[in-house]
């Protein structure tokens, strides 16, 4: 129990320390993530020893569970975030992104770990599927905030966040394929991917997701033109949504993070974009006091012997991958992407492809899946190193594009 009370008194701290220093924060290298973690880190066993969640139970299916809510959230928050139809608007960038960008992301990643680490191509593979997805949480805070919006252009903070909330349901089939060869027979393997992961689970969680987010909207639409709602608030109705899709979509099988984007957008797109700026305001809110517990427990659970010996090939892999998992592709890809043609920010939205908690959700995912602890090493590995790579350029580099652009539109 002290421990419990200590763990709340911690997060509300933390939650309201970011809360009032919100805006230096923005403006500053040091990101609430990277704070959050630190924080994590010195109380836990590697630190202090304040806090130690093995003794919470399994620590990994509590960090697993966790991240899941927290893309759930954070998922129906860009959905609430984007302008009306914008992924209609611009569905050949989101198709590009997706459809080619992800897997060549997979196969980067993949490739790079096989080669530096020199585990086996399966293996190595399935921590490149993890890691391959851009992540919604920490992207939010490059998208988000009066430091983006001063400074980066809407068409590259939307394209981002379009991405980051569909690829992190789509990476599940990535994160599934070597899984099935690793643990069936390779025929087995491929008709349970083709069939019951794309058919069911991927299709599935997008026909459940919207259903469920547009009979939502009818119903919010229902109840006010009957007058039933007595104050509505956007936060209470889509947080109620998101948890239901999350618990349907686990209960039905389903990719249950992909049908939550899915039945953000379908609310969306029938309740007109209502109270917009309320939906605004409370999803950013609750991002905020959502997101940094699980980067707390991270913090705590960060297996720091596991990740020293890496030695210096792990850090070759996380170098390497910071700078050719992404940034390549978006500059190949810049020709078909409308919204970030220019050089300049072509070259921001390929650095800013953090890797967080879709990749901690994944590492856990497979590690228990597989039995193999490496997946959950190498994958966390990454996640540390983008929460300090992006966490501490995110707001020098939104500045210096502000200026540059400023400039260029002057002379």
């Amino acid at each position: 129990m002290t421990e419990l009370n200590l763990a709340l008194a911690l997060v509300g701290g933390i939650v309201l320390l970011v809360g009032l220093l919100s805006q230096p924060l923005d403006r500053s290298w040091v990101s609430p993530p990277m704070l959050a973690f630190a924080v994590g880190t010195v109380l836990g066993p590697q630190g202090v020893g304040l806090l130690d969640p093995s003794y919470w139970g399994d620590a990994r299916l509590l960090l697993e569970e966790t991240a899941r809510l927290t893309l759930g959230i954070s998922l129906m928050g860009i959905a609430l975030r984007l302008p009306p139809r914008y992924p209609m608007a611009h569905w050949r960038s989101v198709v590009v992104l997706l459809a080619i960008g992800m897997p060549a992301m997979f196969l980067i990643s993949g490739w790079l770990t096989h080669w530096v680490l020199g585990i086996p191509l399966l293996t190595a593979l399935l921590i490149g599927a993890c890691i391959c997805a851009t992540d919604p949480v920490l992207a939010s805070s490059i998208v988000t905030g009066g430091l983006a919006k001063d400074n980066l252009p809407g068409s590259f903070r939307h394209l981002l966040s379009t991405e980051s909330g569909a690829n992190d349901g789509l990476a599940y089939p990535l994160v599934l394929l070597p899984i099935l060869l690793m643990t069936m027979p390779v025929t087995q393997a491929w008709t349970e991917w083709l069939v019951k992961v794309w058919a069911w689970e991927v299709g599935g969680a997008i026909g459940i997701g919207a259903l469920l987010g547009w009979l939502a909207g009818r119903g919010l639409n229902w109840s006010e033109d009957r007058g039933y709602l007595d104050q509505p608030s956007f936060l209470s109705l889509t947080l109620a949504l998101t948890v239901l899709v999350l618990g349907v979509g686990k209960l039905l099988g389903t990719d249950s993070i992909l049908a939550v984007f899915a039945a953000g957008l379908a609310f969306d797109q029938v309740v007109g974009g209502k109270e917009r700026s309320e939906a605004d305001n409370v999803q950013e809110a609750m991002n905020i006091f959502i997101t940094l517990p699980v980067f707390v427990l991270f913090g705590l659970m960060a297996p720091w012997r596991e990740w020293m010996a890496f030695g210096w090939p792990g850090l070759g892999l996380i170098v390497l991958v910071l700078l050719l998992r992404r940034l390549p592709v978006i500059l190949m890809l810049r020709p078909m992407l409308p919204p970030v043609r220019g050089r300049g920010i072509s070259l921001v939205m390929g650095w800013f492809g953090p890797i967080g908690v879709s990749a901690l959700f994944y590492a856990v995912m497979a590690a228990e899946r597989t039995g193999d602890d490496v997946i959950w090493h190498a994958g966390s590995l990454a996640v540390v190193a983008s929460i300090v790579a992006h966490g501490i350029t995110a707001a020098p580099f939104a500045k210096r594009y502000g200026r540059y652009e400023r400039r260029r539109q002057s002379q």
